[in-house]
């Protein structure tokens, strides 16, 4: 079962419909014409033709319909079309995948195939789109939208000391130590309203341009650690400038 299949057939009807459509509008035009100067024997003929327009309008509105409900979205899903599908699109346009079904890691984002109801899920939020084609290009678009974005790397590693330097006053901690990556997200955004418009999916990307940069110490002349924890699900998985992936958990400001 391909959707490209499925969407080839749609095409094919969907440009008779089109030009079924834009005969019935010029038709209505012409009616339109034909009522205000009074030629009512044009009008005759051009009604007969739209209501035949109309009706085979109507016909293939039906045969999509019936088109779409021949697709077994269910199986589509169950029997690993989907994601077998969605993996050669990955492939084909260089998108980094890493887990198994049901659940993949397309950095910075996560993806979820939920079988039983047909949805996906990008992170926490629901897509609908059961193209597997049309979902790697909005990944591939969202990572490409990240990689344009301007980044400072010496101000981004500043504000992690700041809110390390923080979160070591607020857990009565000594300088130096180990703090894990994911708590100082949640001191650099205090707020949901911080974390809608600075997502932990921007924050790995961040990590992964910091951990790839030349930046080496703060402003105050502190050095940096990233490090990694027997505890995977603390851990931020990342790609370097090699495309290799790395985990990093914590990480450690120093002199």
């Amino acid at each position: 079962m391909n959707y490209e299949e499925l969407y080839e057939n749609y095409q094919a009807l969907e440009k008779i419909l089109k030009d079924k459509t834009a005969l019935i509008q010029r038709l209505q035009k012409s009616i339109s014409r034909e009522m205000e100067s009074g030629d009512l024997k044009s009008f005759d003929k051009d009604v007969e033709l739209l209501k035949a327009a109309s009706e085979e309008q109507m016909r293939l509105q039906g045969e999509l319909q019936i088109l779409v409900a021949g697709f077994d979205r269910k199986a589509y899903f169950e029997e690993g079309d989907f994601a077998g599908q969605m993996l050669e699109y990955c492939s084909e346009n260089e998108v980094d995948v890493k887990g198994e079904f049901p659940v993949y890691e397309m950095f910075p984002y996560r993806i979820r195939l939920d079988v039983e109801n047909q949805d996906i899920y990008m992170d926490r939020k629901k897509v609908q789109c059961m193209r597997p084609s049309g979902l790697v290009n909005k990944i591939k678009a969202g990572q490409d939208r990240l990689l344009k974005a301007s980044f400072n790397a010496s101000a981004f590693l500043n504000e992690l000391a700041e809110a390390y330097d923080l979160l070591i006053l607020k857990a009565g901690k000594q300088q130096g130590t180990d703090l894990y990556l994911s708590r100082l997200y949640r001191i650099l955004t205090p707020m949901s309203r911080y974390r809608r418009d600075y997502d932990q999916q921007s924050y790995a990307f961040d990590l992964a341009r910091l951990y790839s940069s030349e930046a080496e110490e703060t402003k105050d002349g502190r050095r940096f650690q990233f490090g990694p924890s027997r505890n995977i699900n603390q851990a931020i998985r990342i790609l370097d400038r090699d495309g290799q992936e790395q985990y990093l958990a914590t990480i450690r400001f120093f002199q």
